[in-house]
């Protein structure tokens, strides 16, 4: 965990942020040649090579987890359409919990039939290779953000991509309002955050509010309990009754299975259609209501200390409310954090905001790994009543003081965060429009013809000449 947090502590600098200055798929490209490096050291090792290499592969793997978890929010909210930009950039947390689901069965297999020898860590990790050898071809297919070509005056090939990711003709209507509202954007905040560094950065107008809220949301994600039953879910099924490591680690793999399906459910189904304020809000209160429910019953019918026979029914009730739990924390603080940070920085501070979220999210990811064993066995049964403690308390309480930014582009979030008034947000869409109007920004005729102005573009021009 400490190399992820570190790098994403040095990732977006004053000067050369990896997803700002250098792009956003280069560096996405570059550091997952990396983890491949890392899976060929820790898969090598043994036969008289020590763990040194295991060691080694650890801190690559590290540091390219830590930059990815940053640079790819970035890139995909910047080019994913508004309306289900929501259900794109929570594939994200899809794929993390099938890469948990999937290293649950690895080890159940491997615990099942290869009981000790190099096999035991060279499998776990060879099979890294393949998801990572996937993106890396993948990753040669893909084109640059929109927004981040914009940011640097390459406006005719940020135009290009747009059409490309939306499907549409250059010369399209809605391409070329959407790219008339990112140059607006962009023109708004290089007028008001010139020379920006971390100070301006934090403090600037509108933007410490969101890094406030970034920091808040992802210290709640990682003492939500989830992470605490995600990285020991062995040892946590045994404290609930299961006994034996196959039974653990097969109540682990369903429990991941149950993740899955539940976040491909909400991210096609959910996270457009209830927004993101109120999946965070019943998804807390869901979790901190069955946390109480688990907590109450393994005090009231605790494991018997020296367990024989088949698992009691009181353990196999409290593992069913652990699959409910994990049901709800799939609807809203598994996916959402990472939604609604990509959702709410403009371009010009998104990669230090994601960066700086993902360094939240990845030190407190930490902290929680080294004291969850050491609280699961000094609380017992009160471990889940303090985590349904804070999913209550906390959780929902906290959703109450953010707004909601479902269906709402990333240029809008300005307007909502008082970094710029909505009047001078459409007065400068409009300059911008028409700019594109004149020049056809270099692609040719433009898709509205000089004099050819709808009755509503005429007002917008007779208000603009007022102003």
């Amino acid at each position: 965990m400490r190399p992820r947090f570190l790098v994403l502590l040095h990732l977006p600098p004053t000067r050369s942020p990896p997803g700002s200055v250098r792009a956003r798929v280069t560096p996405y490209a570059l550091t997952d040649l990396h983890p491949l490096l890392s899976q060929i050291l820790q898969t090598v090792a043994g036969n008289g090579r020590g763990l040194g290499y295991i060691y080694g592969g650890r801190v690559i793997a590290g540091l390219d987890v830590g930059a990815i978890s940053a640079v790819a929010p970035t890139y995909v909210s910047e080019c994913a359409p508004k309306d289900v930009r929501g259900r794109i950039t929570g594939l994200f947390q899809i794929m993390v919990a099938i890469g948990v689901m999937l290293s649950y069965f690895t080890n159940y297999g491997v615990s099942a039939h290869i009981p000790e020898g190099p096999k035991v860590w060279r499998i776990a990790f060879g099979l890294q290779l393949v998801p990572a050898g996937i993106m890396c071809i993948g990753l040669l297919f893909c084109k640059e953000s929109p927004r981040w070509l914009a940011s640097k005056n390459r406006n005719e090939l940020a135009l290009k991509n747009l059409a490309y990711m939306r499907r549409l003709p250059v010369d399209h209507e809605a391409v070329r309002l959407e790219l008339a509202e990112i140059e607006a954007s962009i023109e708004e905040e290089r007028e008001a955050r010139a020379g920006l560094g971390w100070r301006e950065a934090f403090t600037g107008k509108g933007n410490w509010p969101r890094f406030l809220i970034a920091f808040v949301i992802f210290v709640l994600h990682q003492f939500s309990g989830q992470n605490t039953v995600n990285y020991y879910a062995p040892q946590i099924f045994q404290a609930i009754g299961y006994t034996g490591t196959t039974p653990s680690l097969l109540a682990s793999g369903v429990y991941g299975v149950v993740k899955v399906v539940a976040t491909t459910i909400f991210i096609f189904v959910g996270v457009e259609s209830l927004g993101r304020v109120w999946s965070l809000r019943i998804s807390g209160l869901g979790m901190g209501t069955f946390f109480f429910m688990i907590g109450a019953i393994l005090k009231t019918h605790p494991p018997a200390a020296n367990p024989s026979g088949p698992t009691p029914a009181a353990s196999q009730a409290m593992a069913g409310l652990l699959y409910i739990y994990v049901c709800f924390y799939s609807m809203g603080w598994g996916p959402v954090p990472w939604v609604y940070v990509s959702d709410i920085f403009p371009t010009r501070t998104r990669s230090y905001g994601l960066g700086f979220a993902s360094a939240t999210q990845w030190l407190f990811n930490f902290t929680v790994s080294q004291i969850s064993l050491t609280i699961k066995n000094k609380l017992g049964w009160k471990l889940f009543m303090l985590f349904a403690t804070i999913n209550i308390g906390g959780m929902v309480t906290f959703t109450f003081f953010i707004p909601e930014t479902k269906g709402r582009s990333l240029e809008e979030m300005d307007v909502i965060f008082g970094t710029v008034t909505r009047e001078k947000r459409e007065q400068d869409i409009f300059r911008a429009e028409r700019a594109l109007d004149h020049t056809g920004a270099g692609t040719g005729a433009s898709h509205f013809a000089v004099g050819d102005h709808t009755p509503e573009k005429e007002g917008s021009e007779k208000q603009l000449e007022h102003v």
